[in-house]
């Protein structure tokens, strides 16, 4: 869906773009120094589209690293109604899914309540299911409850008439180069497909043209049992042990857009 020039299309109808997550959403794997907080990330980058030509759309992203999914429902969820918005992003419940091994149908019934309350202001609810961790050692053995969660999402989906960004279906995400080396986040270039992907999935056409990465090298990650050590060591346990001892002296994770404002300048 993209080609036309920039401006010269209908980017849809919102003019108030909220997104509500964790990690995924603030953009973490995306580092890119003139954007609040260090990251850009998928949620930018829509808005960058939908913002083309309007000079009257806003856009918060209140999304904190690091929070499950009823954290996330209980610090987001009414500041976001606040805000007033006509399209919200919510992606919620992967690090309940991955490192706390929850019960996908008590998370789905969490969330479906919170997308209620969401669809009652008439926005546009965009959800996300997760994506196929199958192939990455350690993660792998979460496939069932994330599949579980998915369909439990598609569900809530169709119940509130949202529209589903199918993280799952992204056959994309299968070139490890879309991933950040901690294999738990998405690189640049999968932030950039992760967010053609939400464009199509309402509809709006876009200038973010499909990227043709090259073949992967043999003794990529998905082969290399030294690079999966070697992962595990410096990415994923130091990941669990900060879970585990948070400093007392750390500083709380605030959003990085907290008020509505113009996708660049301020």
């Amino acid at each position: 869906m993209w080609g036309p020039a920039p401006g010269s299309w209908n980017t849809g109808p919102w003019s108030r773009y909220v997104a509500l997550g964790d990690s995924f959403t603030s953009g973490l794997g995306d580092p890119e120094p003139l954007s609040p907080g260090g990251m850009r990330g998928w949620a930018d980058r829509i808005a960058e589209e939908l913002s083309e030509g309007r000079p009257d759309f806003r856009y918060a992203n209140l999304a904190v690293s690091g929070l499950l999914l009823r954290e996330i429902l209980d610090r987001q969820l009414g500041p976001a109604i606040a805000l007033q918005p006509d399209l919200v992003t919510l992606s919620a419940g992967g690090n309940d899914i991955v490192f706390h091994r929850s019960d996908p149908d008590r998370l789905a019934a969490t969330l479906d309540a919170a997308v209620g309350r969401l669809s009652a202001t008439g926005a546009t609810i965009v959800l996300f299911t997760g994506p196929d961790w199958g192939d990455t050692p350690l993660l792998g053995h979460n496939r069932g409850r994330v599949a579980v969660f998915n369909e439990n999402i598609r569900t809530i989906a169709m119940r509130h008439h949202g529209v589903i960004a199918d993280l799952w279906a992204l056959r994309q995400l299968s070139d490890p180069r879309m991933w950040d080396p901690d294999r738990l986040h998405f690189s640049p270039m999968g932030h950039h497909t992760i967010a053609a992907m939400v464009l199509e999935s309402l509809s709006v056409p876009h200038s973010l043209s499909p990227l043709e990465p090259k073949p992967m090298p043999a003794g990529s990650w998905r082969e290399s049992k030294a690079g999966d050590l070697a992962w595990f060591s410096n990415y994923l346990l130091p990941w669990m042990v900060s879970r585990v001892r948070k400093r007392a002296d750390a500083p709380p994770l605030t959003p990085k857009r907290p008020e509505p404002g113009p996708v660049s300048g301020s």
